[in-house]
């Protein structure tokens, strides 16, 4: 039998397929989001630090759903180990520009397109970049010039760097002063706890349809001692337990199921 039938969900839970309207908001992810929106919409950058699996991406999908299209034009570009021009090219293509070029020809159609959108299309332009803890120490300090408009006196381009805690560390080197400045709020996420944790499995249930969790409470503990709160191992454990006790044929998650399902993605 499919964990869909058994349990009576109409989509698989526990995936990252979820529509923004159906996130978990957590105290702390709820928070970030509102702090990070009224960042961008004071024309100024902020960033997302926290370990992998924590949420950062979930965080900036609702930051960008909550800045009107109307109002806001968003580009998300996920960084790797580029060099200025390369990452660059990233925006550049990001933004529906060309992406070749040398590097001072790249930055100056950057910023003449984020200049046209805000004085042609009425729109503020909102660059993501996601693994910002990848960037080289050059390209950091490269994002200083792409936000620096008519001798820094004109803010235009709004900056969100989501990333692990290295990021936070390269941001407070004296080198990078000048683009920390230029981060007003800075979203810090932590694991879940126990309570979060029981109320994000029965909240991820419901929205895959079931009318109750099929998760007792010791396997929900066990979940989070496995997780110990991270938004993504949650989501790991709790869909093979769940795969487990079908294949058990049990119409419940126990703590045993938990331990076999750990035991299959931990050996």
């Amino acid at each position: 039998m499919d964990i869909r039938s058994r349990y009576h969900f109409h989509a698989l839970p526990f995936t990252r397929e979820i529509a923004v309207s159906h996130l978990f908001g957590q105290p702390q992810l709820t928070e970030a989001v509102e702090a990070i929106v009224h960042a961008v919409e004071s024309r100024m950058s902020a960033a997302v630090i926290a370990p992998a699996g924590s949420g950062k991406t979930v965080t900036v999908r609702a930051v960008a759903a909550a800045l009107p299209a109307a109002r806001y034009r968003v580009r998300y570009t996920s960084v790797t180990d580029l060099s200025k021009r390369d990452m660059c090219k990233e925006i550049a293509a990001a933004m529906g520009l060309p992406p070749a070029g040398a590097y001072n020809y790249l930055v100056r159609a950057v910023k003449e397109a984020a200049r046209a959108e805000v004085d042609t299309d009425a729109l503020r332009p909102v660059l993501i970049l996601d693994d910002a803890h990848e960037l080289r120490p050059d390209v950091l300090s490269m994002l200083r010039v792409l936000t620096n408009f008519d001798m820094d006196s004109r803010l235009v381009l709004s900056i969100v760097l989501v990333g692990q805690p290295p990021l936070a560390a390269m941001l407070r080197r004296p080198e990078h002063e000048d683009i920390a400045r230029r981060i007003v709020h800075y979203a810090v996420l932590g694991p879940l706890s126990r309570d979060d944790v029981q109320q994000y499995v029965t909240h991820r249930c419901a929205v895959a349809g079931a009318a109750r969790a099929p998760f007792d409470q010791p396997s929900i503990d066990a979940i989070y001692e496995v997780g110990r709160g991270n938004l993504r191992a949650t989501d790991v454990i709790a869909l093979k337990s769940l795969e487990v006790a079908d294949r058990k044929a049990r119409d419940t998650v126990d703590v045993t199921c938990v331990v076999e399902a750990r035991r299959h993605l931990y050996p």
